[in-house]
């Protein structure tokens, strides 16, 4: 996994619309990267909603927030209509993003094996290197933690 002070290395993916979305083009800015399962499940569906509820929040502080799961851009389109989401999803369908910040890990669950997101957030500063990380993140309460710590960042 990747660690606070490590650079993130560039990428591209499709967002909701099939827009390709780069680090270069974004780089410069602060960007709040969560990694979630799946769209529409309730975690996930929560998550997404108190992003969305905080997104003024985190414009104000100059930062842009993307969400990433496997799901394809029709899923997270679909997601996005269903919930009234104003934040972006980019869809890491080749879990390549996913395995590069080492999110796409071995869950157990009710006894049985399987790969899988492990819900993380990466706070990305302007210069591109990861300022803060949680991994195994518990919804309730999480953004109020991340816009917190990104406050206290920009000190």
């Amino acid at each position: 996994m990747l660690q606070v002070g490590d650079s993130v290395p560039d990428f591209c993916l499709p967002n909701q619309d099939e827009e390709e979305i780069c680090l270069r083009d974004i780089k410069g800015r602060w960007i709040v990267l969560y990694f979630y399962p799946k769209d529409n499940t309730p975690g996930c569906t929560t998550e997404a909603c108190d992003f969305t509820e905080a997104l003024p929040n985190f414009e104000n502080l100059s930062a842009i927030v993307l969400g990433v799961s496997p799901d394809s851009p029709k899923k997270h389109r679909n997601f996005i209509e269903k919930k009234d989401l104003k934040i972006t999803l980019l869809a890491d369908e080749d879990k390549e993003l996913c395995n590069l910040f080492g999110v796409w890990q071995l869950k157990k669950f009710m006894g049985r094996e399987y790969m899988g997101v492990v819900r993380s957030t990466f706070i990305i500063n302007p210069e591109g290197k990861i300022a803060a990380m949680w991994d195994k993140v518990r919804v309730k309460n999480h953004v109020a933690e991340v816009q917190a710590k990104l406050e206290e960042l920009q000190k």
